[in-house]
């Protein structure tokens, strides 16, 4: 029987998952190429561990060593772009080079302390991307905003996933340590379902219709102030006037920069106004735009999803239930009986 290790399986896996995202065909992929580079990374590293740990061959560790360090210093790049105002730059990134390039250096010159450099790399940018998503969504204000929730989940695992990580490192190096790599294998092996498990999850996340939200653990905003309710008034009119929702590619820095403001202070002022996100709030006006056409119109359920600005069927569908406590199908089928029945046919929407 041909001997498969398990890391291949999540190489074939971190495989397919790329090829759908290069399927998809949203619009969307200059946004997503660092991460899309970054995944490619993890198929090398996979395919690499596999070689490593399942063929005994250790002559690979030098290239296993330098991919976990590009890997580390590449997931804090991807995140951190989502969470600049302006175009990321090389000139803006270039120090994040210099983990891979110590690691060189110690691989050509004193590699003993190797192990432990990655360990504190991979704690380092874990402990940053943790910091990064503090704000919460509306920090990743280059996110599109009918994303910007599953971004932050996104953010806030693989910023567990790096820590967890340089824990499994220190594991290995203990079992190095005291009984001579025995269990090496086996701990890898058990890394990799983990891992595993956390893909499964955050793929579970990005497709999920749940309409539950996600649960702040910040403190309440402080009042808002005479400055918050301009600002928040002068968004309500350009939300209205120009329907900015109806960009699916709208972002927080493009709405800021429309309104000649930083994006913290727009988000701030939509926070403290309207006690939500920036994203919950234009997906508020998206799904009131939705429901006009379900009940006005018979156009198909896709065509309505696109012409309010989602292009997301399932972040459609979860934020549709958010305000409604129903799939738009269920909402527009409600809509004819009682239109049938008699009752009234106008529809209240709230404003946000």
């Amino acid at each position: 029987m041909i001997f498969v290790p398990l890391p291949f399986v999540v190489a074939l896996l971190l495989a397919i998952l790329l090829i759908r995202m290069l399927r998809q065909g949203d619009g969307a992929l200059a946004e997503k190429r660092p991460f899309l580079l970054l995944i490619g990374f993890y198929i090398l590293q996979s395919v690499v561990i596999g070689i490593r740990w399942g063929y005994d061959v250790i002559a690979i560790m030098p290239i296993q060593s330098l991919i976990a360090t590009t890997i580390a210093a590449l997931a804090w790049v991807c995140f951190k772009g989502l969470a600049m105002e302006e175009q990321p730059t090389l000139s803006r990134f270039w120090p994040h080079l210099l983990p891979t390039a110590s690691i060189v250096v110690l691989i050509a010159l004193y590699p003993e302390p190797i192990s432990l450099a990655i360990i504190l790399i991979f704690l380092g940018y874990g402990a940053a991307l943790l910091w990064l998503a503090r704000h919460g969504p509306d920090a990743l204000v280059a996110s599109r905003l009918d994303g910007a929730v599953l971004s932050y989940r996104s953010l806030q695992i693989t910023g567990f996933a790096l820590i967890a990580s340089a824990v499994t490192d220190v594991i290995i190096s203990f079992d190095f340590t005291k009984t001579g790599g025995i269990h090496a294998g086996a701990i890898v092996a058990l890394g990799n379902v983990i891992a595993l498990l956390i893909l499964g999850t955050a793929a579970s996340v990005a497709s999920s219709g749940s309409s539950k939200e996600v649960i702040s653990e910040e403190p309440p905003p402080p009042p808002a102030t005479e400055e918050d309710e301009a600002v928040a008034a002068a968004l309500d009119t350009l939300m209205r006037a120009r329907q900015l929702y109806r960009d699916p590619d709208l972002n927080l820095t493009r709405i800021a920069r429309k309104m000649n403001l930083p994006a913290r202070r727009v988000s701030t002022a939509v926070n403290r106004i309207h006690g939500m996100s920036v994203s919950q709030y234009v997906n508020d006006f998206r799904i009131r735009a939705a429901c006009e056409q379900l009940v006005g119109t018979d156009h198909p359920i896709t065509q309505v999803m696109f012409d309010s600005g989602f292009i997301s069927k399932s972040n459609f569908n979860r934020e549709f239930a958010r305000m409604n406590g129903e799939n738009p199908t269920q909402f527009r089928k409600r809509r004819v009986r009682r239109e049938s029945g008699g009752a009234a046919s106008n529809v209240i929407f709230m404003s946000p």
